[in-house]
């Protein structure tokens, strides 16, 4: 376990993660912001990257499992992420639609910020988010950041605006 919250875990994924975050990577309503779901080979690309992460950073995109069920019912975590010309560490976060709207995504990345600040030694941490993504940016809110630039992605052939919420480290 890499995180704990109050209803939440946070752990490392593996390959048995692989039929849990196809119920999320896989799913259209939940990927919308990536220009829709990912086949099998793109989720295990999405895994394979994860565990290479953790090997380079001792961080990435983590399994979020709910305690009371044992369940894997999302992921949040680091990630070191292109923006513009550097590099930035971002929390990131996407979950299984039946788990929206109840806090997780919130609760989760909190712990990411404290994470970052706390064991990293972060100075700040953000969060980047397409522009018609609403509700993760509101999860940025919540998680006491401020939009501070955008920035337009080409990605699946479609150009996407994404806006940066940064928050720093209080002195």
């Amino acid at each position: 376990m890499i995180l704990e919250t109050e209803r939440l875990y946070l752990r490392e994924m593996n390959q048995d993660d692989f039929e849990a975050l196809c119920r999320i990577l896989k799913d259209p309503d939940v990927m919308y912001a990536y220009e829709g779901a990912f086949t099998d080979q793109e989720v295990q690309e999405w895994l394979d990257r994860q565990i290479s992460r953790y090997q380079k950073w001792g961080f990435g995109l983590w399994a979020v499992i709910l305690k009371e069920t044992d369940e894997l019912i999302g992921q949040c975590g680091l990630t070191m992420q292109p923006w513009k010309e550097t590099e930035v560490l971002e929390i990131g976060y996407l979950f299984q639609r039946l788990y929206w709207h109840q806090g997780y995504a919130s609760e989760a990345a909190r712990a990411c910020k404290e994470y970052a600040f706390e064991t990293l030694n972060a100075s700040e941490v953000c969060s980047i988010i397409r522009d018609t993504n609403t509700a993760s940016q509101n999860v940025a809110l919540r998680n006491g950041m401020m939009k501070k630039d955008c920035y337009t992605k080409h990605y699946r052939g479609v150009d996407m605006p994404h806006y940066r919420y940064v928050v720093v480290r209080a002195c």
